[in-house]
């Protein structure tokens, strides 16, 4: 025999919510994040100049011959691996500074120069200026009279 359950909205959204809180605490327990490769996801800054887009990407604890950058077609992709200091007299009790291997793959839905970009490293910032190919930078067009 079928039984007719009534319905209670309350019920379900104490149920939503437990399943977004679980959710939620899944994906902050889990340290390092990471993508399908094993590599955790580079954080970067990216902003448009009229002449230029221009990428800031936080790198500490790693050398500049240590990143692999390449720009094929519309794809940017940066690649590198921060080693792990290993001590096993130190008995860690909080380790969140990312290690590993990262990456960061953006398209670029703008034509590059690709002959002139630029690539900076200081104080573990990368800055990558990727200058627009002239056919796409703004133009300021006269009008003339009759």
């Amino acid at each position: 025999m079928a039984r007719i359950a009534r319905w209670d909205p309350v019920r379900d959204m104490i149920t939503m919510r437990q399943a977004m809180d679980r959710a939620l605490d899944e994906s902050f327990a889990r340290g390092s994040e990471t993508h399908g490769t094993g590599a955790w996801l580079l954080p970067m800054d990216a902003y448009v100049t009229e002449d230029a887009i221009v990428i800031r990407a936080d790198v500490p604890g790693i050398t500049p011959d240590k990143l692999d950058i390449t720009l094929e077609g519309d794809t940017l992709t940066i690649r590198g691996e921060i080693a792990r200091e290993r001590d096993e007299s130190r008995k860690y009790v909080l380790l969140e500074r990312p290690t590993g291997k990262f990456e960061r793959t953006l398209n670029i839905n703008t034509p590059i120069d690709v002959e002139n970009v630029e690539a900076a490293f200081k104080d573990g910032v990368l800055t990558l200026s990727l200058p627009k190919a002239e056919a796409v930078k703004p133009r300021q067009i006269s009008v003339k009279a009759g």
